[in-house]
């Protein structure tokens, strides 16, 4: 049965969702370009590696993207690098706790942003990426961090891409 509280709930929620953000119209949209950013504390830390992680998240996210990339399109792709953590050991358990020697999981973070033809920001993703830091191979090969690095943006493109659709 409907009642008045009931009709004046419907009526303002209804109201309400008219006013709430398209993000879904926002991941229909095509995306024109895709700018990788990095932290200067990243940048300073990591150096020549950023190149790498750079590339390689590039090279995914064009992969991903495929048809919904289209050079010229209104909306634009920025991703912000704001941290990469490696583990010190890269193998084995490594432990939990800090007296353990730490984790042995490697992470990314990311803030992944889609803005419109006018700067006009349409969505965010905040994501962190978890890797296995033995996942990338033998510890004794001497390109191992590297494979660590392209092996975390690779799994931050996946997300990406699960996010924006």
């Amino acid at each position: 049965m409907m009642t008045r509280r009931l009709f004046l709930a419907s009526s303002l929620g209804a109201a309400a969702w008219t006013l709430v953000p398209r993000v879904a119209s926002a991941q229909a949209v095509p995306i024109g370009s895709i700018k990788i950013q990095f932290s200067p504390t990243v940048t300073h830390a990591w150096g020549a590696n950023v190149a790498i992680v750079k590339s390689e998240l590039e090279r995914t996210l064009i992969d991903l993207l495929g048809p919904s990339l289209q050079r010229g399109a209104g909306t634009s792709l920025v991703v912000n690098v704001s941290s990469i953590w490696l583990a010190s050991f890269a193998g084995g358990g490594g432990g939990g706790k800090p007296s353990d020697g730490g984790g042995s999981n490697d992470y990314l973070e990311s803030i992944a942003t889609l803005y419109d033809r006018n700067g006009r920001e349409l969505a965010s993703y905040p994501i962190m990426s978890t890797e296995l830091s033995g996942g990338a191979g033998a510890w004794y090969r001497p390109d191992i961090d590297q494979l660590r690095l392209k092996a975390l943006a690779r799994n931050n493109a996946y997300w990406i891409k699960r996010y924006i659709g």
